[in-house]
């Protein structure tokens, strides 16, 4: 009988030790403490960094336009010279991977007269070519060779990169370097010092510019004349935010 008694007194004590431990586990934060961490001072900053580089490749938009008194006569007469044209830009190096159809378009030519009804006129046909220069000493061999064989459009250039990682990542240091300046400078004119990043966010980064407009022709070139295109320099921006925690 004591031998039960003294086995439960046992029980009473490990199940009350239980449930202590158990409640001191699940004890509330101390008021203080969590108004603490609601009442912490933060900084919410924005800053960027850029770098510019040189562009190793360049985007062509070219056109040919024909017209004709029949629209299958204007399509028959484009499809030759866009024929040329892309035969062109092969034998000069172009990859078929770089060339890729970006417009076609027949339409009806009218003339309009004063009171009378407009009068079909004919049709005409244009054919665009999106063309990937990857070696930018060839461009303006490339658009020299296209407009000799029958292109009668340059729609506009672009300059950019085939591979912008180590540009980002260049542009993404700055922004860095000038985000920290920022916390330690608004920390120490306001009585503060950065304690800690708490949040970091970037926006941005390499896009291609868009076609800039470049010329259109009437007819062919000169076949000894030389495009010059100066590529210059390409700027690559990476933007960030960041939340810092300010102490005393």
């Amino acid at each position: 009988m004591k031998a039960l008694f003294r086995a439960a007194a046992i029980g009473a004590l490990i199940v009350a030790g239980t449930a202590s431990a158990a409640a001191a586990q699940q004890a509330p934060v101390p008021a203080a403490a969590a108004d603490s961490l609601f009442r912490a001072t933060t900084l919410n900053l924005s800053a960027y960094g850029e770098t510019r580089t040189r562009p190793d490749q360049a985007t062509i938009t070219l056109g040919v336009t024909t017209e004709a008194p029949t629209a299958a006569e204007a399509m028959r007469l484009n499809a030759a010279k866009m024929s040329q044209v892309i035969a062109a830009l092969k034998k000069g190096g172009i990859a078929d991977r770089d060339l890729q159809t970006s417009g076609l378009n027949l339409n009806p030519q009218y003339v309009y007269q004063e009171n009378l009804p407009p009068r079909l006129n004919g049709y005409q046909a244009s054919n665009q070519v999106t063309v990937v220069v990857r070696d930018l000493a060839k461009l303006g061999q490339a658009v020299d060779a296209a407009v000799n064989s029958g292109a009668t459009n340059v729609g506009g250039i672009a300059f950019g990169l085939q591979n912008g990682d180590a540009a980002e990542d260049a542009a993404r240091l700055d922004a860095v370097k000038a985000l920290q300046a920022k916390a330690d400078l608004y920390a120490k004119a306001t009585g503060y010092r950065v304690a800690r990043l708490v949040t970091l966010s970037e926006g941005g980064g390499y896009t291609p510019p868009p076609p800039m407009p470049m010329m259109a022709f009437a007819g062919r070139m000169e076949k000894d004349s030389s495009t010059p295109v100066e590529a210059g320099e390409l700027k690559v921006r990476v933007d960030v935010s960041a939340t810092f925690e300010l102490v005393k």
